[in-house]
């Protein structure tokens, strides 16, 4: 396949430096790169979400989609993924630093047709198992309905199905590490937007979810085909190596180890959500995907794409200079909070009329928004928790240490599954995203008091008047807001049955929130609004 796409190839003789490594761009250029492709993707993921609301709502079939979709993600992050974040880009980096591109890309080479091969044989055993696994995930579908043996029938079919999109991301996740660690982000940035805009299609020209799991499959090809022109600019040269014996190759496998545990650990979160959901009732798995979809996109734009473009560069300081690489985790760390701590709270407050200007249309009846509504608020809690997870993994990552974010990660599984089954009996839903939030806030916790201890801190009078000033601001920020609320309330403007009026409340609370966050911190003199605001492309100013 990768021959007809015209990738260069190891026995080709041409001189190494043929392709010579172009500027490394600054952390806020790649920062910025990274943050415009999550921006799109997210909102394309926003407008994916809206489509399958308006077309699906919170029906029965849309939770057997759910459930399907469960089993085809976890092999995929299980390998590409694992191998992807924390075990191929340092040990590229260093492979290219020290060995010179020729074995670098040998070592690509290897690892990606290991990780094809490894995921194509756990795709087959899937579509085999599913008939076993699929019903266990969630015992409870259907079960209100009556409906139990044709939708545990159907998540079964449309897992075979959609079991086909982790062999192709296996090898687009791959070629997303490899730009990655090129410095190339822009062909990973795109390959998100085709994906979502696959589903976004399936869902608008049919009621069936049967074709929205075709359309899966469908983005997840698009996902890869629209990197292969990076590739040939960084100089990617592919070869049909299986050196699992190679050092480096082993490297690789010594630290994907871990990390799968962690990654198994984390996805684990979301099939003990769909597993007691399922004893909820109808609606009940599709609520908690929406509210969790709905609080990814500022997740996304915000804690990955500050984490996606500084991590390179945090891999190559790591074998440098620890010093460097301390300040910059604690630099990321400290704009992310400062971002997602009042897109917290901001989307608590706002939950119910983002949910009904966003999905209630169509299939999404005023019934859906008020089971989502309640995880929703939840979730959004530890918003600030998942984003900074993002970041401190990664300084662990960089340090060539899997095992302690690994096991902060399986121990915060471990309290979710305690907590879930404790608190979704009296709050439902909402218990469920509790839950989930608790153990995030503790996984927090743990990495950054032990990554602190590693780097031996983070300059913690700086943090601290960091988080202070973001704190004040988010209060007035959210004051801002249910002010807002409550004089369209008293003007009679806040009937969330009706369209605009929900989107006045929405967009409205956003314009004035944002504002007063950013004058407050601005008037606190906040570091990190002084670097969002040299980042604004203002008339006569260069950003270089």
């Amino acid at each position: 396949m990768l021959r007809t796409l015209k990738l260069r190839f190891v026995d080709d003789d041409e001189a190494d430096r043929e392709h010579t490594e172009a500027e490394v761009p600054s952390l806020a250029a790649a920062a910025s790169i990274v943050a415009a492709g999550f921006l799109v993707s997210r909102l394309l993921g926003l407008v994916r979400t809206v489509a399958i609301a308006h077309q699906y709502g919170t029906s029965p079939n849309l939770d057997a989609y759910f459930v399907a979709f469960r089993l085809p993600d976890l092999i995929f992050q299980l390998l590409a993924g694992a191998t992807l974040g924390s075990a191929f880009i340092p040990t590229f980096a260093r492979v290219l630093g020290d060995r010179g591109e020729r074995e670098a890309w040998r070592l690509a080479s290897s690892v990606m047709n290991l990780v094809f091969a490894a995921t194509l044989v756990l795709a087959v055993v899937g579509l085999l198992v599913a008939p076993l696994i699929v019903p266990a995930t969630a015992p409870g579908l259907g079960d209100e309905t009556g409906q139990h043996a044709e939708l545990t029938g159907l998540a079964v079919d449309l897992t075979r199905v959609m079991m086909i999109s982790p062999v192709l991301f296996a090898v687009s996740g791959m070629f997303m590490g490899i730009l990655n660690a090129r410095h190339h982000f822009l062909g990973p940035a795109l390959a998100p937007i085709f994906y979502n805009l696959a589903i976004i299609v399936g869902a608008l020209v049919s009621d069936s979810v049967r074709v929205l799991a075709f359309a899966v499959v469908a983005g997840a090809a698009l996902h890869l085909l629209v990197q292969v022109p990076a590739l040939r600019l960084v100089g990617m040269r592919w070869s049909p190596v299986w050196d699992w014996k190679d050092r480096a190759v082993r490297e690789v496998g010594r630290l994907m180890g871990p990390r799968v545990i962690g990654l198994g650990a984390y996805h684990l979160n979301f099939i003990i959500a769909t597993f007691f959901a399922s004893t909820v009732g109808a609606g009940a798995i599709s609520a908690v995907n929406y509210a969790w979809l709905v609080v990814m996109m500022p997740l996304g734009l915000f804690g990955m794409a500050i984490s996606t473009a500084a991590f390179p560069r945090m891999a190559e300081q790591a074998a440098r200079d620890e010093a460097d690489l301390r300040d910059t985790v604690s630099s990321a760390l400290r704009l992310i909070l400062y971002l997602t701590v009042p897109a917290s709270v901001g989307l608590m407050v706002l939950a119910a009329p983002a949910t009904a200007f966003l999905l209630q249309s169509g299939a999404f009846s005023a019934a859906s928004s008020d089971l989502v509504v309640g995880a929703m608020v939840f979730y959004a809690l530890a918003l600030f928790a998942h984003a900074g997870i993002e970041i401190l993994s990664r300084g662990f990552y960089a340090l060539s240490d899997t095992r302690t974010p690994v096991g902060f990660a399986v121990l915060s599984m471990a309290v979710n599954l305690v907590l879930s089954p404790a608190l979704v009996l009296p709050f439902g839903v909402e218990g469920l995203a509790l839950s989930l939030s608790i153990a995030a806030v503790v996984e927090f916790a743990l990495l950054a008091r032990a990554l602190a201890a590693r780097l031996h801190g983070f300059d913690a009078v700086e943090m601290a008047a960091s988080v202070t000033r973001t704190l004040a601001g988010t209060v007035l920020m959210a004051e801002m807001v249910a002010l807002w609320l409550a004089g369209l309330r008293l003007a009679g403007l806040l009937d969330l049955g009706n369209k605009a009026e929900a989107g006045l409340a929405l967009l409205g609370g956003i314009a004035v929130g944002g504002a007063a966050y950013f004058l407050a911190t601005r008037a606190l003199r906040s570091a990190e609004a002084d670097v969002l605001l040299r980042r604004l492309p203002l008339p006569g100013r260069s950003r270089a």
